[in-house]
């Protein structure tokens, strides 16, 4: 594969020269291509994308619209880099070239992050939000902290929604039906307030479908969706020189599962011989249904004051968070099972995040922003286990956590000339944590007998930066090359065995990235084509394991390298008719790693990493007489297989996976009119989403099967 990567990336380089030219050439010899330019704020300031010297995967308002991307899980299906894992589905992992965490406890910090308007989401399960009425996502990947207030490892995903508009009324309503009773609803208006100075946006969204899997010992179904969110925008612009945003949201969230199964068996563990294997994606018999419940809402608020020489900003968040989960882990029931295994986490979180920033007017030649973030939350969770053999047993853990974090930080682009920039950032973090941990409730039969209540405090500081070159041939073409260094700092243990074990925490993780890039339009503006390569060490990144008294504990696991390919082609091959084709190659493998004496892992792949990922989406659209249009396009993603548990030698595994989705879209003359027909995993692709190995089997979950429906929506 790395001749093969070589290949390609000298077959890209000539190509592009060989584009380049023919580019060049043909200035002025033809109308501009009519692919759109996406704006972005990757860089704390409004750019065209293919401006922006890093790799950012960005998705347009009409894109999230016509292929239904609701969910943080449809932006990871369609990204090279980007993985997606959650157990269950309402408390999210997210992984970046190779970057994630699996560490849900009080104490911990997700190592790559999600950014609903700027405001960092503090807690797995806190991401939940609805894609609607969103101008834009973006994914930037690598180490991020000198531009956004929280500083991230691996990378984030940025969801902006849409703005109040001062000078015009307008509004919609979206309308869906389809297979497992799906129903939804979503709307939006837009009023100008106040002889245009001040505006509100309102929107909402519902969507409910009943459960993909039947549990046939309950009768009833799980992986179910009733889902409710609210967004109120409030902008004015009280004077030229000063603009102010207030927001409140909110979703509330209620589904049942997930649906559980026995997967694999271990032959190395006798208990495996208690389990049946049970691979049928359409059933459960879980002796419960289970539920997950969440609650989240938060407020914001923005100004900004344009001054002579800059603009100030101040951004302001408060979010809070109700989280409650119970699960069936093993599928079965007393009927089926001799053991039963069941859990259940509860969760009460607050965070607040003030930023401070002083940034660049935008037709300043030099570009720069310096701030102050602090970060701060309060987290109380119960985490539970039973395993039921005859006579249950439960373990429950009680965690309570308190994390105020700080940073100053700066970044400034300096053209040398009129081609030649140099980019330069700094940051300065410090993250203070209090944490209590006890599990002095339960059987004590499970770790041992050993009762504690543990509290531990630190201090964790690092200076992180960023620093590189951009090197702009002229409007349409680019070259760039960064160095960046990301910090996430160190924890507690959630679910300790023992009170020397609850007192053992864990120490910071930190990767260096050395990326470098093209952007470029070709062929009139017909043809985007943007590459990367990328390599990061990483150190003393944060890991889970099972020891042998079942405890599950985060430690440090030396080092690892990531290598890494992206490329990001956009071609309008002829009148109507689109291709977009991305590819990301990632290469995860651990430098040093020893678990435990007599284990080395070195050499190992990262977990949750394809090393190949490919998304093929074709598009169609003609036109008719009467101005009216309609469109057909497809989605193809290919991942390659992957493993789930970083020993690389067990049953956690995924095959290699395709999924195509697809969608036919009629656009009345008018343009107030859409009604879509679409379908989701059309080929019934059967993948699993989640899988651990415990107690002598392999528990795990399936990914949804084919869904399908109609969508009508109207503007005004």
């Amino acid at each position: 594969m790395r001749a093969i990567s070589r290949r390609a990336l000298a077959c890209g380089t000539s190509a592009m020269i060989m584009l380049s030219t023919g580019a060049a050439m043909g200035q002025g010899a033809a109308p501009p291509g009519d692919l759109e330019e996406i704006i972005v704020t990757a860089q704390r300031r409004s750019e065209r994308l293919q401006d922006v010297p890093v790799t950012v995967t960005a998705f347009s308002a009409e894109e999230i619209e016509q292929a239904r991307l609701r969910q943080i899980d449809d932006i990871a299906s369609r990204t090279p880099g980007l993985n997606f894992d959650a157990f269950p589905a309402s408390q999210p992992r997210i992984t970046i070239r190779g970057i994630g965490s699996s560490d849900r406890g009080a104490a911990g910090d997700p190592s790559s992050a999600v950014f609903l308007d700027e405001v960092y989401l503090g807690r797995p399960a806190a991401v939940a939000f609805d894609a609607f009425d969103v101008s834009r996502i973006e994914v930037l990947k690598g180490p991020q902290g000198t531009l956004y207030g929280r500083n991230v490892v691996g990378g984030a995903v940025n969801v902006v929604t849409n703005r109040p508009q001062l000078d015009r009324t307008e509004g919609g309503v979206e309308l869906t039906a389809g297979n497992y009773e799906r129903l939804e609803a979503a709307g939006v208006v837009n009023v100008p307030l106040v002889d245009g100075k001040w505006a509100a946006r309102a929107s909402g969204a519902w969507r409910t479908h009943d459960g993909y899997v039947r549990n046939t010992f309950t009768g009833g179904r799980v992986e179910d969706q009733d889902t409710r969110s609210g967004r109120l925008h409030l902008y004015g612009e009280p004077s030229e020189a000063v603009r102010l945003l207030l927001t409140v949201d909110g979703t509330r969230d209620r589904a049942t599962g997930p649906a559980q199964h026995v997967l694999d068996l271990d032959p190395t563990d006798p208990m495996s011989a208690l389990w049946t294997v049970d691979r049928n994606r359409k059933y459960t018999a879980g002796s419960e249904e289970g539920y997950q419940d969440r609650d989240t809402w938060g407020v914001r608020g923005q100004l900004d004051w344009d001054l002579p020489f800059a603009t100030v900003t101040y951004l302001g968040a408060w979010r809070d968070l109700d989280y409650h989960a119970a699960y069936d882990f093993d599928g079965g029931n007393s009927s089926t099972n001799p053991v039963g295994i069941s859990g259940g986490n509860d969760e009460a979180s607050s965070f607040s995040s003030h930023e401070l920033r002083l940034g660049a007017l935008p037709e300043s030649r030099i570009q720069w922003v310096a701030g102050l973030y602090n970060f701060n939350s309060d987290t109380d969770r119960v985490d539970s286990l039973v395993i039921d053999m005859g006579r249950p047993a439960t373990e429950i853990y009680n965690q309570a956590a308190k994390l105020n974090s700080y940073a100053a930080f700066g970044d400034v682009t300096v053209p040398l000339d009129d081609r030649f920039s140099v980019i330069a950032g700094l940051r300065y973090s410090r993250d203070e944590k209090e944490y209590t941990v006890s599990n002095t409730a339960g059987t004590a039969v499970l770790r041992g007998s050993e009762r504690f209540a543990v509290s531990v405090s630190d201090t964790y500081n690092a200076w992180t930066w960023r620093a590189g070159g951009q090197y702009k041939l002229d409007r349409d073409h680019q070259f760039y090359g960064m160095v960046s260094r990301g910090f996430k700092s160190g924890g507690f243990q959630d679910t300790p065995g023992s009170a020397a074990e609850a007192a053992d925490g864990f120490e910071p993780e930190y990767a260096t990235q050395y990326e470098l890039g093209q952007k470029g339009s070709f062929l009139d503006g017909r043809v985007v084509w943007n590459n990367t390569i990328y390599l990061m060490k990483y150190t003393d990144l944060q890991t889970r394991r099972t020891l042998p008294n079942l405890s599950i504990v985060t430690e440090n696991a030396g080092k690892a390298t990531i290598k890494g390919y992206e490329t990001y082609l956009s071609w309008r091959l002829f009148a109507g008719a689109r291709m977009t084709a991305t590819y990301g190659y990632t290469d995860a493998t651990f430098d040093r790693f020893e678990p435990e004496p007599g284990e080395d892992y070195a050499g190992n792949r990262l977990s949750r990493t394809p090393k190949h990922k490919i998304v093929l989406s074709p598009s169609y659209e003609t036109g008719f007489a009467d101005g009216s249009s309609l469109l057909f396009a497809a989605d193809y993603r290919y991942e390659s297989m992957i493993f789930d548990d970083n020993a690389n030698d067990g049953p956690e595994r995924r095959p290699a996976t395709h999924f195509v989705d697809g969608r036919i879209v009629y656009t009345a003359a008018s343009g107030q009119w859409t009604a879509s027909l679409w379908g989701k995993n059309l080929t019934n692709e059967v993948t699993r989403t989640f899988q651990a190995v415990f107690l002598g089997a392999n528990f795990g979950a399936y990914n949804p099967p084919r869904t399908y429906g109609a969508t009508l929506g109207w503007r005004f």
